[in-house]
């Protein structure tokens, strides 16, 4: 069992910038893929970013290439999405994942509660 608790959502203006951070409970963090997906009112969950157990590689959806970067911290148990030129489309419910076999995708085992980010026009 892990526990995975997001922060860093709020308000922003088109074009502004927010980070999000999922903080992981456990010893074994470093075991895990990790990402993160997003929900919008009415649109299905869909995947944003992904990354590696050691960071070796990343995944992103293609309409947040070159806008946003994931990372991680295996010391301090912290994954991270920097999210840079942020637009209306955007706005979402942002969750945190986790799965010890794959990059995660809708099948991943865990799950946050997620953190809502608002871009604003």
């Amino acid at each position: 069992q892990i526990q995975l608790v997001e922060s860093g959502g709020g308000l922003v203006q088109a074009g502004g910038s927010l980070r999000l951070s999922c903080a992981a409970s456990g010893r074994t963090f470093s075991r895990y893929a990790m990402g993160w997906f997003r929900q919008a009112p009415g649109k299905e969950r869909e995947f944003v970013a992904g990354i590696s157990r050691n960071s070796g590689s990343t995944e992103y959806l293609d309409s947040v290439k070159g806008r946003f970067t994931i990372a991680r911290d295996n010391v301090q148990n912290m994954v991270y999405l920097q999210m840079n030129n942020l637009k209306p489309e955007d706005t979402a419910v942002y969750f945190c994942v986790g799965d010890p076999i794959r990059v995660p995708d809708l099948r991943a085992r865990y799950w946050g509660r997620g953190t809502q980010v608002t871009v604003s026009s």
